[in-house]
């Protein structure tokens, strides 16, 4: 009998998972709040050990052909004036002709494609209730649905309802980083062109993102926060007053950047934090992506982690080993991976956003002197995986 597998969350690793986990024999379902497939979103990274995933999914060509190939980025003073143009993959600590950045909504359509015909998703629900036993846990959808299931996997991102049900508040495995930051769209009155520009003063940040010829601008606005600012965390409202009372003197084009947030409809706001947690697995119960080891957004691992981590815990479990022993390897062949990229914002990823002037002044010296940021490692944590090999199709 088929393995029955309930997976919460249809962005990057829920698909992903899903994949894999067909290929491998189970019958899938995954639930996604959201009505539909989510498409847009600011563009994310693919790197290392995840190209290999992407590749043998069969969709690296399409990612090919959906990369965004960013012309430069340009940084600015505080008075607009320009600090330095530098190469947008030294910036973003990718490998030029190896890595990949694509739109979001590129990379989730891209993974919904390969799945659509073989896994059932539910839209517009999400899971009210989970009770395990012996023989499964018994889940309760929002819509009143009741079904059970073998295994359930979150996969529904940094503030995980299903690590809230499972394992406890969010507090206890949030790292708080320091800073929060608001995306969204506007139009592009600027004539950019495949190209970044980000403004700085101290402790807070300005950017406009082209990442094509024609498209709306992807705004961002980051500021350097002491403490979360958690009563604006679920309040659109608060969200938009606290980025204005942060920005309210800032020079350049950032007023209209906040005029433009105040009419946004595609607002994400959110602190740049990670999910530190001893275990990822509860019974028969499991995490993955984001809402098990989020790296925080100053990584750029996020859905890189979430392609590597979807794999191995596929392949853990297509051994065909019982859930406990597979949870177990799973967090034994991926928590060292996942422990150096997280440690990536105690060594410098932090460094486009300096909270001090002397800091800030010593980047941009750098800035000017090398025109790139320094060179990764040989061996670097996007690599430091080597992925075993595919299990065969029953």
């Amino acid at each position: 009998m088929k393995r029955r597998v309930l997976i919460s969350g249809a962005s990057i690793s829920g698909p992903a998972l899903a994949y894999w986990l067909h290929r491998s024999g189970c019958a899938v379902t995954v639930v996604e709040k959201a009505g539909a497939l989510r498409d847009g979103g600011y563009p994310i990274d693919v790197r290392g050990t995840a190209i290999e995933v992407v590749r043998r999914m069969g969709i690296l060509p399409q990612l090919r052909d959906a990369h965004i190939d960013s012309r430069r980025f340009t940084f600015l003073n505080a008075d607009g004036s320009e600090v330095a143009v530098v190469d947008a993959s030294a910036v973003a600590g990718s490998v030029e002709g190896q890595d990949l950045e694509v739109r979001r909504g590129d990379l989730a359509a891209a993974l919904y494609a390969q799945v659509r015909d073989d896994v059932e998703f539910l839209f517009d629900d999400s899971i009210d209730t989970l009770v395990q036993s012996g023989q499964g846990v018994d889940v309760t959808f929002h819509s009143g649905h009741q079904h059970t299931y073998d295994l359930v996997v979150g996969a529904d991102g940094m503030h995980s309802r299903t690590r809230e049900l499972v394992f406890g508040p969010e507090e206890q495995f949030h790292r708080y980083l320091g800073y929060c930051f608001a995306l969204f769209t506007m139009p592009n009155t600027f004539g950019l062109s495949r190209e970044l520009l980000m403004w700085n003063a101290p402790g807070r940040a300005a950017a406009l993102y082209a990442v094509g010829d024609n498209d709306k601008l992807h705004a961002f606005l980051n500021f350097h926060q002491p403490e979360p600012p958690f009563d604006a965390l679920r309040d659109p409202d608060r969200q938009r007053d606290l980025v204005a009372a942060v920005f309210a003197d800032a020079g350049w084009e950032v007023p209209g950047m906040v005029a433009a947030l105040r009419d946004a409809d595609d607002l994400f706001f959110d602190t740049a934090g990670q999910i530190r947690m001893p275990h990822w697995s509860s019974g028969r119960v499991a995490l993955v992506g984001d809402a098990a080891y989020a790296p925080s957004f100053l990584t750029g691992q996020g859905s890189s982690l979430a392609l590597v981590g979807a794999y191995m815990l596929a392949d853990a479990l297509a051994t065909g080993r019982d859930h406990t022993a597979a949870f177990t390897a799973y967090e034994r062949g991926v928590g060292d991976f996942v422990a150096m990229n997280q440690a990536l914002v105690d060594h410098g990823a932090a460094t486009l956003f300096p909270t001090t002037a002397r800091a800030l002044e010593q980047r941009n010296t750098m800035l000017r002197g090398l025109r790139t940021l320094p060179s990764a490692p040989a061996r670097p944590a996007h690599t430091a995986l080597v992925l075993p090999d595919v299990s065969p199709m029953p």
